[in-house]
C-alpha cells in the first residue's frame, strides 16, 4: 500500500511520518519504511498487516500452554505417587523371585509343576509301604500287577533324578491312579455285593420325580441344613426314624436337629425330640456347612471350623472327632459347592451309603479337586477313624452337591432354577471316572444345600432351600 505524504517544510515533512509510524507501531518501537520523493512527496509502500496482533493464534497458544500445565501437574502427581511405591513393588519383586528360585531350574528342564522329586520320592515310598501289606494279605494277581506298576515307577523316578526328563506332572498323575488302585485292593468285603444285589446292576440309571415334598419344620427362612432317614441299616428300633438339621446361624452353622419316631410322625411334624451338640452356634463341637448324616444312633458331620469329622452319640451325649487326611483340607468356605451359585460353607459332606460312612471334601494338595474318604467307627475302643481315600480329578467348586452310592461317588450340576443332572460318577471299587451321565434331579427352588442317599429306601434326600425333597434311584 502506497501512501502519498506532501512535503512543506522540514518540520512539517517529517511530521506525518512519524505520526504514521508512531500510530501503527503501539508496542513503542520504530520501523524504518523505505520510500522515495517524487513531484514533491514521499511515496513508500507501507504493509499495515505486518503490525497487527494474532489474537487467534494468541488464544491457541494460551490454551495449549494451559492445557500442558494441567498435564504437568497431573504427571508430576502420577511420579509422586509411583516413587512412594517403589520400595513395596521391590518388595515384591523380591519375594516372587525368591519363590520362582526353586523351580527355574524346574522350568528350564520342561517339568512345569511345582511337586519336587523329594517329595515324589516320600510318597512313592509310602505307597510301596502300603502295597507291601495288601500284597502280604492278599497276594493275588492284581497285587501282583500293582507291585510290578510301582516297581517300574520307581525305576522312572530315580532316572528322573539323573536326567530330569520326565514330565513331573504325567508322573503325578500316574501316581494319583496307582494310589486309588491300592485303596481299590482293599475296599468292599467280599460279602457286601452278595447282600444287596442291585449294586451288580452297576451306576444308577433314573431318578424318580420327588415322591416328598414339605416345607422344614423350622421354617423356609432357614435355607441350608440336611435331612433324611436312619441310613444304618442293621440298627433296631431306630430304623425308621427321619431327622432334620436346620443351619441357624447365617446358613453357616448350628447346634440342633431333630428327630421323628417315624415317616407319619415327621409328616405330621408330632412325636418329635430335639437334641443339642454343642453349647452354641459357634462352638468347636457345632456343625459347620449342611453336612449331616444320622447313621445308627449317632450324627455325624463336619466340625466347626476345623478339618475334623465330628460323632455326636446320642445316647451318651459325647462327641469324638478325626482329622481329615490330605494337604490343605479346604474349610471355612475355602472348597463349596459352587457350579452356578455357591452354598456357603459347604466344603465337607458326610455321606452313607451300603457300604457305610463317606467324606467328601476338596485339598490344596489334590488342586482343590474331590477327595473321598471312607470314614468307620470302632465301637471298642470308641474311636472314628479314616480307613481309605481316593483322588479324583473334578473340582468341587465345579460341582453343586453329591452323594454316594453302592461305593460309587456321583456328583450333580445346575441345570436352571428347577433342574439339576447328575453328570458325574467316580468308582471308589475300581477307580474309574465317568462324566457323561446326565439323569435329570427335579427341584423347587435354587438352591441345593444338602443331597443324600438311603441305603434302606434307596431315595436321595435334597435340602432345597427350605424345602425338604425325597426322590426313588433306579438300576
Amino acid at each position: 500500500m502506497w501512501r502519498d505524504l506532501t512535503l512543506r517544510s522540514p518540520a512539517v515533512r517529517m511530521l506525518p511520518f512519524l505520526l504514521l509510524l508512531l500510530t501503527v507501531t503501539e508496542d513503542g518501537h520504530a520501523h524504518r519504511v523505505l520510500g522515495m520523493k517524487k513531484n514533491g512527496s514521499c511515496q513508500c509502500e507501507v504493509n499495515s498487516t505486518m503490525w497487527s496482533f494474532p489474537a487467534l493464534d494468541y488464544e491457541a497458544v494460551l490454551l495449549q500452554v494451559q492445557t500442558c500445565e494441567g498435564s504437568l501437574n497431573s504427571l508430576d502427581e502420577q511420579l509422586l505417587l509411583s516413587t512412594s511405591r517403589i520400595p513395596q513393588v521391590q518388595a515384591q519383586l523380591a519375594n516372587v523371585t525368591a519363590r520362582l528360585q526353586p523351580f527355574q531350574y524346574l522350568h528350564r528342564q520342561g517339568l512345569y509343576t511345582a511337586l519336587s522329586l523329594r517329595q515324589l520320592g516320600q510318597d512313592l515310598t509310602q505307597l510301596e509301604t502300603d502295597l507291601s501289606a495288601i500284597h502280604t494279605q492278599l497276594n493275588n494277581a492284581q497285587t501282583q500287577k500293582l507291585s510290578k506298576e510301582v516297581e517300574k515307577l520307581r525305576k522312572v523316578v530315580e532316572r528322573m533324578q539323573v536326567s530330569d526328563i520326565i514330565n513331573i506332572k504325567s508322573v503325578k498323575e500316574n501316581l494319583r491312579y496307582l494310589k486309588n488302585s491300592v485303596e481299590s485292593c482293599k475296599t468292599i468285603p467280599k460279602d457286601f455285593r452278595g447282600q444287596h444285589m442291585y449294586c451288580y446292576k452297576g451306576l444308577i440309571t433314573n431318578i424318580s420325580e420327588p415322591v416328598t415334598t414339605k416345607i422344614s419344620p423350622f421354617g423356609k427362612s432357614y435355607i441350608s441344613g440336611s435331612w433324611g432317614r436312619q441310613a444304618q441299616m442293621d440298627t433296631e428300633g431306630e430304623k425308621d426314624s427321619y431327622w432334620v438339621q436346620p443351619l441357624t446361624n447365617n446358613h453357616i452353622s448350628g447346634n440342633t436337629f431333630r428327630v421323628y419316631q417315624s415317616y407319619e410322625d415327621f409328616m405330621a411334624a408330632v412325636d418329635h425330640r430335639d437334641y443339642t451338640f454343642a453349647p452354641s452356634n459357634t462352638h468347636t463341637n457345632a456343625i459347620e456347612g449342611p453336612s449331616g448324616v444320622l447313621y445308627g444312633e449317632a450324627l455325624y458331620y463336619h466340625c466347626y471350623r476345623s478339618a475334623d469329622i465330628c460323632r455326636y452319640d446320642l445316647k451318651t451325649n459325647s462327641v469324638k472327632r478325626v482329622t481329615l487326611p490330605g494337604t490343605g483340607v479346604g474349610f471355612n468356605n475355602k472348597f463349596p459347592y459352587c457350579y452356578y451359585d455357591c452354598r456357603t460353607n459347604s466344603d465337607v459332606d458326610v455321606e452313607v451309603d451300603e457300604t457305610g460312612l463317606w467324606a467328601l471334601y476338596a485339598t490344596v494338595g489334590n488342586h482343590g479337586n474331590l477327595v473321598v474318604s471312607r470314614l468307620a467307627w470302632d465301637g471298642e475302643a470308641e474311636t472314628l477313624n479314616v480307613t481309605q481315600t481316593w483322588e479324583t480329578r473334578l473340582f468341587k467348586k465345579a460341582v453343586s452337591n453329591a452323594f454316594m452310592v453302592c461305593g460309587v461317588l456321583y456328583a450333580t450340576r445346575y441345570v436352571d432354577d428347577y433342574k439339576e443332572e447328575v453328570f458325574y460318577a467316580f468308582d471308589t471299587a475300581t477307580g474309574k471316572e465317568d462324566n457323561s451321565l446326565t439323569l435329570p434331579l427335579e427341584k423347587v427352588a435354587k438352591g441345593v444345600a444338602s443331597l443324600s442317599y438311603n441305603p434302606i429306601s434307596r431315595q436321595l434326600y435334597m435340602y432345597n432351600d427350605g424345602y425338604l425333597m425325597a426322590y426313588q434311584t433306579l438300576f
